[in-house]
C-alpha cells in the first residue's frame, strides 16, 4: 500500500470510477493517460483496480490533465487544490515541471537538481511543485520516465516510415547521433543515469530496464532484416543489438565531451562510424 501524501478519507471505489470518467474523456489509452500524468502505467493499473490508493499528487496530475477539480476526484473539497492555483502552461503545470527538471539534470547533473532550483525555473514556489510531486525523488522518477516515454515515441514514429528493417536500423542511428540541442540533452541525462544504474538506485534500475528494452528493440529490427533477406543470413540478433548499442554509447559519450564548433564533427564521425559498422557487419553483401 502507498502510503506517500494519500489524501485522507479518499474512497478508493468511488475515485477509482471517477478517474476513469476522466480517462474517457480524454479520449486515449490508459498507458497514454498514464505517460500524459508521467505516472507509472502499473500503478494507475493497481489504483484503477482498488489494490493501491492514488496519491494526492497523482490526483492533482489528474485532475490537471483532466481539467477537472481534484475534489471532484474525490467527491469531496480538496485541501490541496486550494493551495495550488491554476497556471496556463502548455501541457499543463505537472508536464512544465518535468521538462524543466529533464533540463536541469542535463545541464547540472542528476545530484545537482534541488527542488528549489526546479521553482524557480517553473517560476514558482517550491510548495507548487510539491502539490503536484510529494518528493524530490517521485519527481525525478517522472522526469527519467517522461524521457524514456518521449524517446520510445520518437522512436516508434521513425520506425513507422520506414520501409524495411535496412531502413529502420538507419533510422535508430539517426535518433541516437546527438546532433541537435534537444539530442545532446537526451544523451546528458542518460549518461547521468548509467552511473545511478551502476548504484542500482531506483531510478537506476528503472533505466536498467529501459535499456534493455532498447537493446531488444534493435535485436528485434535485426531479425526482420534477417528475415527480409536485407541482413546477412545466420546473424545472431542478440548479439548484433549488443555491439551495436554499445558502440552507440561508446561513440555518443564521445561526441558529448567535445564541445563548441567541433562537437558537429564528432557527430558527423559517429554517424559514419556506425554506418561503416552496420555496412560491414550487419547488411546483406
Amino acid at each position: 500500500m502507498e502510503t506517500d501524501d494519500v489524501l485522507d478519507g479518499a474512497p478508493t471505489a468511488d475515485t477509482a470510477a471517477r478517474v476513469r470518467e476522466v480517462i474517457a474523456a480524454a479520449g486515449v489509452s490508459q498507458r497514454e493517460f498514464a505517460r500524459r500524468v508521467v505516472m507509472d502505467p502499473s500503478k494507475l493499473s493497481r489504483s484503477l483496480s482498488g489494490t493501491r490508493r492514488f496519491t494526492a499528487a497523482e490526483l492533482a496530475r489528474i485532475a490537471d490533465e483532466g481539467q477537472v477539480d481534484a475534489g471532484r476526484l474525490l467527491g469531496t473539497r480538496s485541501r490541496e487544490k486550494a493551495a495550488a492555483p491554476t497556471v496556463g502552461v502548455e501541457g499543463g503545470r505537472p508536464l512544465q515541471i518535468v521538462r524543466e527538471t529533464v533540463r536541469l539534470i542535463a545541464e547540472h547533473g542528476f545530484h545537482a537538481v534541488r527542488v528549489a532550483d526546479i521553482a524557480r525555473a517553473c517560476a514558482t514556489s517550491s510548495a507548487a511543485i510539491h502539490y503536484h510531486f510529494p518528493g524530490r525523488a517521485e519527481l525525478l522518477e517522472a522526469a527519467v520516465r517522461w524521457c524514456m516515454d518521449e524517446d520510445t515515441a520518437r522512436r516508434a514514429t521513425r520506425l513507422a516510415e520506414a520501409d524495411d528493417a535496412a531502413a529502420e536500423l538507419r533510422q535508430l542511428i539517426a535518433l541516437q547521433t546527438p546532433r541537435t540541442a534537444q539530442q545532446r540533452r537526451q544523451w546528458a541525462v542518460w549518461l547521468d543515469l548509467w552511473a545511478e544504474a551502476a548504484r542500482s538506485t531506483a531510478v537506476g534500475r528503472l533505466h536498467s530496464e529501459y535499456y534493455r528494452q532498447w537493446r531488444e528493440t534493435v535485436a528485434d529490427v535485426v531479425r526482420r532484416g534477417v528475415g527480409q533477406g536485407v541482413f546477412r543470413a545466420g546473424l545472431d540478433p542478440q548479439a548484433a543489438a549488443l555491439t551495436l548499442t554499445a558502440l552507440i554509447d561508446g561513440l555518443a559519450t564521445h561526441v558529448l565531451s567535445v564541445g563548441g564548433p567541433s562537437s558537429a564533427a564528432a557527430a558527423d564521425a559517429m554517424h559514419a562510424a556506425l554506418t561503416t559498422h552496420v555496412t560491414d557487419t550487419i547488411l546483406a553483401p
